[in-house]
């Protein structure tokens, strides 16, 4: 199977998430945790941000967490010096959801729409 095949399944796999992680990032935005929410979608361990979903209580592929550009910047996986182009590439969080994936593609920020 090639890449682009992984990142469509990769892609139709994660957008059944999209009601939960759009709900989650109207509450990190209304609580003010953060302007830029952001969610880690991963299928092992990962110490980036508070366990949201975890695979094998919800019968999907992938454990997703909640964090946010701050936590992102404070763990170095968003430079302290490209935080600006970040924030200007960030799509809106009313119609999107960040993904930040980490698969045997690689890590990746991904968009999916909310609609």
């Amino acid at each position: 199977m090639g890449k682009t095949e992984l990142f469509l399944m990769m892609e139709a796999d994660l957008k059944t998430y999209v009601p939960t992680l759009s709900k989650a990032a109207q509450i990190i935005m209304d609580e003010n945790v953060s302007n830029y929410p952001i969610f880690a979608a991963h299928q092992g361990e990962l110490s980036i941000g508070l366990p949201l979903i975890e695979k094998e209580k919800h019968g999907g592929n992938w454990n997703i967490n909640a964090s946010s550009l701050e936590e992102f910047v404070a763990k170095n996986i968003v430079f302290s010096e490209k935080i600006d182009d970040f924030r200007s590439q960030f799509k809106n969080p009313e119609e999107f959801v960040c993904i930040f994936v980490l698969s045997e593609l690689g890590a990746t920020f991904n968009y999916l729409p909310i609609r």
